[in-house]
């Protein structure tokens, strides 16, 4: 995250270049959530309960309700119907899962909204709603590791989260043409049911169905040519790769697209509200160069195309969508579009499974914002480093840990500045070589994964042969300002 329509037509003929790209998918399993060193912190595991009842959280403990226990998501089929000028979305969501523990009763997360039926493996179930936790009690009991499908019928009028202290408005936020659809941290219950935490990531099908004329944006490829029929359109989007709830994405409106491949040859397409029309080129010529640039630098794109959406709501921010990263009113710069593009490689393929390790999403994105100003002849990254260094002893930079992100203040800078800080501090201690290896060894190794603070520490002293220890504690996990590691 960075803070801060030829419509049918366009979208049908991408179909003919996407159709060679073609994808294998991980199972999207849930891990547990491990402890970090240092300092010492212990995490719950993924909260289960006994006797049947999955747990209506996944165990993370600084979010504590997101997520759930009891099973692992394979799948998410969404189908939506979407009027602007109501603001009523009607859905039909299936989630295919296992179970990996005996349940009698699990939890989904879903804000809002009524819900008229429930069925598991097609026969009908009985719910409860408590604020955000829908309850489902299935006819017959779900045994320990089997397979089975939920599907939620439900209708109303999206409450996205509102007055946050870490993004303000997230979620499923309607706009006048349609809805801006941005979920960081946990706003995709705003618009599905689902297992609303990023430590149980899925593959994803849509069907969103919207007035005629308007555009539906979702992660991944279209699977079809859009069909209009009865004075609305159906679009059909699927991402087979794994992804974690808060990166989908249904945002739909007025908008102007352009289509191709980057110079690599990666599937490239970028939207823009008619309100930025004059963004539409650059975005796209711009997000196909630096995805092509990651590539050479982290390691091959993870997935099976780019791009980039501008809409004509103010959020005030940028998110990292996978495939799809979204710019919330504004025409980003280069700095913000090489954030968001080098989150499809730290945060989207590689997937933080607490939020108290967002450093190695937002300090990576950040570092390699100061990557791509070297490489096209601005400021040096040493010399980057250098300026935010020269901060006060009691700036506010150095009282935030970074390597211990706080819940109620997630995207403090520190998270981003310093964390990216920490990362030039270890190059420079490890050496270029090294350091450059690393990064593509820590895709490789956990693409599509799972990742955690500890994971990365020991791998860049596995590969550097050295002790580190006492330099990520003092840029990571120590409030003041580090003078010696």
């Amino acid at each position: 995250m960075a803070s801060g329509r030829r419509a049918i037509a366009a979208i049908a003929t991408f179909l003919g270049i996407l159709g060679t790209v073609t994808c294998s998918a991980s199972n999207g399993e849930t891990i547990p959530l491990r402890s970090l060193t240092p300092p010492s912190v212990t995490a719950p595991g993924a909260g289960q309960l006994t006797y049947g009842i999955g747990a209506p959280g996944i165990g993370d403990p600084d979010f504590p309700t997101d997520g759930n226990g009891g099973y692992d998501v394979d799948r998410y089929r969404l189908r939506i119907d979407y009027d602007p000028g109501s603001r009523h979305l009607s859905g039909v969501t299936a989630i295919e899962a296992k179970a990996t523990q005996d349940l009698t009763r699990f939890n989904l997360d879903l804000r809002g909204f009524e819900v008229s039926r429930i069925t598991v493996d097609g026969s009908a179930a009985r719910f409860e709603r408590d604020q955000d936790e829908l309850t489902v009690i299935p006819a017959r009991p779900i045994s320990d590791r089997a397979g089975f499908t939920v599907t939620v019928t439900y209708a109303g009028e999206p409450q996205p989260v509102r007055g946050s202290s870490n993004l303000g408005t997230y979620g499923f936020i309607p706009t006048d043409d349609g809805a801006f659809v941005a979920c960081q941290p946990n706003g995709a219950k705003t618009w599905f049911p689902s297992n609303d935490h990023p430590a149980d990531k899925a593959r994803y099908d849509f069907e969103i169905t919207v007035p005629a004329g308007l555009t539906a944006l979702a992660n991944g490829e279209l699977v079809s040519a859009p069909k209009t029929a009865g004075g609305k359109t159906t679009f059909l989007w699927r991402e087979s790769h794994p992804m974690a709830s808060y990166l989908a994405t249904a945002t739909l409106g007025r908008f102007e697209l352009r289509q191709g491949t980057t110079p690599g040859g990666i599937p490239n397409l970028t939207a823009v509200d008619p309100r930025f029309h004059s963004a539409l080129d650059s975005l796209y010529t711009q997000s196909g160069r630096i995805t092509d640039y990651w590539s050479t630098v982290f390691g091959p794109y993870p997935f099976s195309s780019t791009g980039g959406v501008i809409d004509d709501f103010t959020a005030g921010y940028a998110l990292e969508n996978q495939t799809k990263p979204q710019y919330g009113g504004f025409t980003p710069d280069s700095s913000i579009i090489a954030h968001e593009l080098a989150h499809q490689w730290f945060g989207d393929s590689l997937t933080i499974t607490r939020w108290r390790d967002l450093w190695l999403n937002e300090g990576f994105a950040t570092y390699a914002e100061w990557l791509w100003s070297e490489h096209e002849g601005g400021s040096t990254v040493e010399t980057t480093f250098r300026n935010h260094y020269a901060a006060a002893p009691d700036a506010a930079i150095w009282k935030y840990t970074p390597g211990r992100a706080q819940p109620a203040d997630l995207f403090n800078d520190s998270v981003y500045t310093r964390g990216g800080m920490a990362l030039h501090a270890l190059r420079q201690r490890i050496g270029d070589p090294v350091f450059f290896n690393l990064l593509k060894t820590w895709n490789t190794e956990h693409k599509y994964g799972y990742v955690t603070t500890e994971e990365f520490v020991a791998l860049a002293e596995k590969l550097s042969g050295k002790k580190l220890d006492k330099l990520f504690n003092v840029w990571l996990f120590t409030a003041e300002k580090p003078t010696d590691w």
